[in-house]
């Protein structure tokens, strides 16, 4: 019997500027994020992913302390409580990406991961920082991460998590794969321009090499005052093979779903056979200490 997964991915434009009240903004975006997911609910949807750093705009546009008051300790903050009731009100995985503190003055781009129960299974910590274009000054505000590359046992199989910038990095992607995940979530921000063409080149190429399913989050529309550039949306599944599954409009506040069929993993895996072929053994400069 093939074991179909209905997936969501929640893609939404900022429903203030960035100079309007932290709390303004805040609840505004979670209770518009609770109706999108209701609503997936709705429509049969099993796991939903949100976009990253799900309840604000991308403040990392600009360099502001003020920013830090939107932080929240996972899993004991109020969001990451919240959304475990609504993951068990629902009966629906979440993957939910958080600004988290740890200690004061210690921040991480972070996703809870939780399960259709409500219980909290686990956080995933973003590993690439950049800072190195004009309008992503995420070092600024986040610290990278910690805690590997973790795969979470739910409802619906094996969730990963890896975040916007970590995309180009296929190291982190590879190590997801060898720890089980069947399917990759990867919340996005980012806008037209620069990286464009590799939003439909780079991770379904991750899906091919490590043989699982990929959900990539982005959201929409421009994000006063800072104006960086069109967040173009195009959230979309892509299956191990690579195949686009189900793409978003690039300018609409949507759910984007799609049906995966996980027993599609072990037959592209034995067909192409990646993992057994590969060469732990040689590959020592990808770790080696830079001269």
């Amino acid at each position: 019997m093939a074991r179909l997964v209905k997936g969501g991915l929640v893609q939404t434009a900022s429903s203030h500027d960035g100079d309007a009240a932290l709390d303004v903004i805040k609840r505004a975006m979670i209770d518009k994020h609770i109706k999108l997911t209701e609503s997936a609910a709705k429509k049969g949807v099993q796991v939903l992913c949100y976009q990253e750093i799900f309840y604000g705009p991308y403040f990392c546009a600009e360099q502001k302390t003020r920013w830090y008051d939107t932080a929240e300790k996972i899993p004991d903050g109020p969001t990451t409580q919240l959304m475990c009731e609504t993951a068990k009100r629902l009966g629906m995985v979440l993957v939910v990406p958080i600004y988290e503190v740890d200690l004061p003055g210690v921040y991480y781009n972070t996703a809870a991961v939780i399960d259709a129960d409500g219980k909290y299974l686990g956080k995933y910590r973003k590993h690439h920082i950049p800072h190195c274009l004009p309008g992503f000054w995420e070092k600024f505000y986040f610290k990278p991460g910690n805690l590997g590359y973790p795969v979470f046992e739910t409802a619906v199989g094996k969730v990963g998590v890896y975040i916007c910038y970590d995309r180009h990095f296929p190291e982190g992607a590879r190590c997801l794969g060898l720890n089980g995940a069947e399917i990759v979530f990867n919340p996005s921000a980012t806008v037209a321009g620069l990286s464009e063409y590799l939003w439909k080149l780079e991770q379904p190429a991750h899906a091919v090499a490590n043989q699982y399913f990929v959900g990539a989050i982005n959201r929409v529309g421009k994000e006063k005052p800072w104006n960086i550039g069109e967040f173009y949306g195009q959230s979309y599944f892509c299956n191990p093979k690579g195949q686009m599954l189900s793409v978003g409009s690039r300018d609409q506040e949507e759910v984007v779903i799609a049906d995966m069929d996980l027993d599609e993993i072990r037959e592209v895996r034995n067909t192409w056979q990646f993992f057994r072929d590969r060469r732990p053994d040689s590959y020592g400069a990808i770790t080696a200490p830079e001269n």
